[in-house]
């Protein structure tokens, strides 16, 4: 199944229905298993596409950033994605990704800056100390995981080159190639994936940009090799694989708020009391809590991260959705 008609911007079944979003996985890794290839097995080859992606990435653990959760085990962190350049089902990205290649590697930053640069992979890893900080993650669709990113806070990069006076947003652009990248074929999008924050935003401590989790570089299907994170945002406001960082005085036209705006709004704050045109947000299911009757978990206004709530006094969170 792809995109139910006559929107193409609705979402898959899956990710809307819990019973099956269960299946649909478990589905998933038995074709896996009648293929001869165990799950564990193909999320080794999918995490080991070339020698850096078997790279490991010492951090020191920042307990001022750590979730008071379980870890998702990371067979499925790895194994159910959104990451529609490499296709629109959930398994796709780690069967796919292993066509992307992540070295050599750089990202742009420019636009309303003093001092833009343009920085290899290396360099980012050397920019500021790596840090471990178990984050939790929402998704528009419903379902959540926890997980230990490596990275550090992306202000560390931004005072680097110095915004101007006018820089009030940072847009992110990510790698489209399709000869690397087969979903690309798909009209979902518009290619290029854009996003964007506030300046604001990108400069809270807890958006961290994103170079490892679980201990290794980014795995392709997670976004390698860098990424960025906004814990209390929905998952799609956290670009992977990017190629450009962009300091605009105006909002970014980004990828999903442009094609379906009534859906998904510019800023994405995970709340409760805000439903998606055709889902409640109260209620979420974390990936690896499986079952039909297992309870599902109730959605925390921004995600669980109420130091963020200070960005938005004032605002009125229903409209500035």
């Amino acid at each position: 199944m792809l995109i139910k008609l006559p929107r193409s911007t609705d979402p898959l079944s899956s990710e809307i229905t819990p019973r099956e979003q269960f299946q649909s996985r478990r589905h998933f890794l038995t074709q896996l298993a009648a293929g001869g290839l165990s799950a564990g097995a193909l999320v080794d080859a999918a995490m080991a596409n070339d020698a850096v992606s078997r790279a490991r990435l010492p951090a020191r653990i920042n307990p001022a950033y750590t979730a008071a959760d379980k870890a998702t085990a990371i067979a499925d962190a790895t194994s159910y994605n959104n990451f529609y350049e490499f296709g629109l089902d959930k398994g796709d990205p780690m069967v796919r990704a292993g066509t992307l290649k992540t070295k050599p590697w750089t990202v742009r930053i420019d636009g309303e800056v003093k001092k833009p640069l343009t920085l290899d992979i290396d360099s980012l890893l050397k920019l500021a100390p790596i840090e471990e900080r178990l984050y939790r993650l929402r998704c528009v669709e419903g379902w959540s995981m926890v997980i230990p990113w490596a990275g550090y806070s992306l202000a560390e990069l931004i005072r680097k080159v110095e915004p101007t006076g006018n820089a009030k947003f940072v847009e992110f652009t990510t790698l489209a190639d399709p000869a690397q990248m087969p979903g690309l074929g798909s009209r979902v999008l518009s290619w290029p994936y854009v996003e964007g924050l506030r300046l604001d935003e990108a400069m809270h401590p807890l958006t961290l940009l994103s170079l490892g989790m679980y201990g290794q570089v980014l795995p392709n299907q997670n976004g390698a090799p860098v990424r960025i994170i906004v814990p209390w945002k929905y998952g799609f406001k956290s670009a992977k694989s990017i190629v450009r960082i962009r300091f605009t005085e105006t909002q970014p036209k980004t990828a999903w708020n442009s094609v379906a705006p009534d859906e998904y709004g510019f800023y994405s704050n995970v709340n409760p009391e805000v439903s998606h045109p055709r889902w409640s947000q109260a209620t979420e299911r974390r990936i690896g809590e499986d079952g039909y009757l297992t309870r599902k978990r109730k959605t925390l206004m921004f995600n669980g991260y109420p130091e963020v709530a200070s960005l938005y006094s004032g605002m009125d969170l229903k409209k500035f959705y």
